[in-house]
């Protein structure tokens, strides 16, 4: 049954590209542009992320989570990706699936980040659209989740963008910035999909 077999190509072959932009998991030689951007943005993503660990610029702390997505992927319960502008390499922001669920279900949840100087540019809408096809097609899924703060506008715009439905609101869903927060939850069936 094709509907419950798992993906046939290796993830490090998951490199999606389009709209001038190319997705990929992150490497150790993306450290630098990564902390920078990260941090350049911090104020930024921090109302809208869960708190960062003390050590979450570090090389140390950036080598310990590519460890973490290297066993996630092998697991086939998470696939990170990098975005990058193809034109000249600059790195955007992140699409990362996790919570991936096999068997009867066949659904992960997709959650996603800008760097300030990359907002309101239209890149996140684009790379989810660039994205969407693969994880439909090469990992299979017949459901995409994502949930954001009710607030977040821009997010909302990005999920309604690429074909997204509002399912509801779960009360105090995730912790953000320190702070059980109501969520937002969206979803994308693959035949509701509009490649």
């Amino acid at each position: 049954m094709a509907l419950f077999r798992l993906p046939t190509s290796g993830p490090a072959a998951l490199v999606p590209r389009g709209h001038g932009l190319l997705l990929r998991a992150p490497q150790m030689a993306d450290f630098l542009q990564w902390a920078q951007l990260r941090e350049q943005s911090r104020a930024y993503l921090t109302p809208w992320e869960p708190i960062w660990p003390s050590d979450d610029l570090t090389r140390a702390g950036f080598r310990r989570r590519l460890r973490r997505y290297a066993e996630d992927i092998a697991a086939d319960r998470s696939y990170p990706f990098i975005i990058f502008r193809q034109s000249d390499g600059a790195m955007i922001g992140g699409i990362t699936l996790a919570n991936v669920r096999r068997g009867i279900v066949q659904a992960g949840t997709i959650g996603y980040w800008v760097g300030e100087p990359h907002a309101g540019r239209g890149y996140m809408t684009a790379a989810l659209r660039v994205l969407l096809p693969t994880l439909f097609g090469e990992l299979n899924l017949h459901r995409i989740e994502a949930a954001c703060i009710p607030s977040n506008t821009p997010s909302i715009r990005v999920l309604e963008k690429c074909g997204f439905t509002r399912e509801g609101l779960a009360r105090r869903y995730l912790c953000i910035n320190g702070v059980w927060q109501d969520h937002l939850l969206f979803g994308l069936l693959h035949e509701d999909f509009r490649g």
